[in-house]
């Protein structure tokens, strides 16, 4: 049974796909189990648990009764963030912006948020902001 796990709601599904498809394997050793670029569903687990799914906005604004709704709002501070843990956080960067992400925050290593602790910032192609971490 899956633990918790995000669901990133997605407009340009294909997109995200093609990006997570890449960035996941090589930095979490994900491997996608379900869906591919037409959508409207996929999910990449590690050990038989999920850690992330891609859902289709449109399609989940279908079920939650909300497609008459706005889907953007003003810009804004960031609600979310996925986390990933991985070996070097130089070459996690490297592999997210070849992949069509976009560098939020460069690498720095950040001893007041923990020992040994470095952190990077990017965003996947709809602008989902991702940390990418080793300690």
């Amino acid at each position: 049974m899956d633990a918790l796990h995000p669901r990133l709601l997605v407009d340009d599904f294909a997109a995200c796909f093609g990006f997570y498809s890449a960035v996941l394997p090589a930095l979490a050793g994900a491997h996608l189990v379900k869906g591919a670029a037409a959508g409207p569903y996929a999910n990449w687990d590690v050990d038989d648990e999920a850690l992330l799914v891609l859902f289709d906005r449109g399609a989940m604004s279908a079920v939650a009764g909300t497609g008459d709704l706005p889907r953007t709002a003003p810009p804004a501070q960031d609600r979310t963030m996925f986390v990933l843990r991985v070996t070097d956080v130089d070459d996690a960067v490297e592999t997210c912006l070849k992949n069509g992400g976009t560098l939020a925050v460069a690498a720095t290593d950040r001893p007041d948020w923990g020992p040994n602790l470095r952190t990077a910032h990017v965003r996947d192609p709809e602008g989902t902001l991702l940390e990418l971490q080793s300690y």
